[in-house]
């Protein structure tokens, strides 16, 4: 019981912030086995268990649908993120240009400049180009780059050794083959932490969907398809937290197995300038 309690001291910290943040995720857990009506009372515990909620949200909306439209725009959204961003923080953190500061300059300026800034010109670009009502208007912009992850990245890479770079230049490799075989083995714990980030950002995306998609109900992500249990004069809550319950356990699966990299990558991001 006194080692029991001696934990406890030395944690408490740590078990204040667990409580705190599997607190909402337990409610919503026990919110989705409960029945409509009460799910809007003061009763935290279910008066009866109705496993068949999870049926019921994935029959009642195209749920699985909507989940592979949000894996195809998270996957491709990730995927041309880092086809663009790798070179380009690689000629930020090893290459010796003219304008290379003040370009990273400008990537942390494109950081803080809020999307609603330029949701009207970007819109209206997409709607002339006639792609409004898919999600290519948000995937189709990560093969120019992300400003986040270049600069993720390009703080990774600043702690890779030249020494390797150079030899590997002596042995008469160009720069594609060296960020190939040299950087991104040695950068992929950064590599794994970025694309973390972006596939989580393109999952949770409610924003841009709604903007690009929302006459388009084929094209619906999950984020816009849990929309689908609010109706005129009522929110079906027990459906709408199973539906996030479902949405939500694909991405813990994969936190769980890829959270090695994600946390070696982030703690190694910006070691040195």
């Amino acid at each position: 019981m006194r080692s029991f309690l001696i934990f406890v001291a030395r944690h408490a910290v740590m078990i204040a912030l667990s409580v705190m943040f599997l607190a909402p995720v337990v409610f919503l857990l026990l919110t989705s086995f409960m029945t409509s009506n009460q799910t809007l009372t003061s009763e935290m515990w279910p008066r009866e268990w109705h496993p068949e909620n999870y049926v019921t949200a994935f029959t009642k909306v195209p749920l699985a649908k909507y989940m592979m439209n949000t894996v195809l725009y998270a996957t491709l959204a990730t995927g041309f993120m880092l086809l663009s961003s790798v070179p380009a923080a690689y000629g930020l953190a090893k290459l010796r240009w003219r304008g290379r500061t003040a370009t990273m300059v400008a990537i942390i300026c494109m950081m803080m400049l809020p999307a609603q800034v330029t949701t009207v010109p970007l819109y209206l670009f997409w709607a002339n180009t006639g792609l409004t009502g898919s999600l290519w208007p948000l995937i189709l912009p990560m093969l120019a780059g992300d400003a986040f992850s270049i600069f993720l990245l390009r703080q990774f890479m600043v702690t890779i050794p030249d020494e390797y770079l150079d030899a590997a230049r002596v042995d008469g490799a160009g720069e594609w083959r060296t960020l190939l075989r040299i950087v991104v083995p040695m950068a992929k714990p950064g590599i794994a932490a970025a694309a973390i980030f972006q596939y989580f950002y393109a999952w949770n995306d409610y924003y841009g969907p709604l903007l690009y998609t929302s006459e388009r109900e084929d094209n619906w992500p999950v984020s816009l398809g849990l929309a689908s249990f609010r109706y005129m004069h009522h929110v079906e809550w027990h459906l709408v937290s199973a539906g996030t319950m479902l949405t939500m356990l694909p991405v813990i699966v994969l936190f769980f197995f890829a959270q090695k990299a994600f946390v070696q990558g982030v703690t190694l991001t910006g070691v040195k300038g």
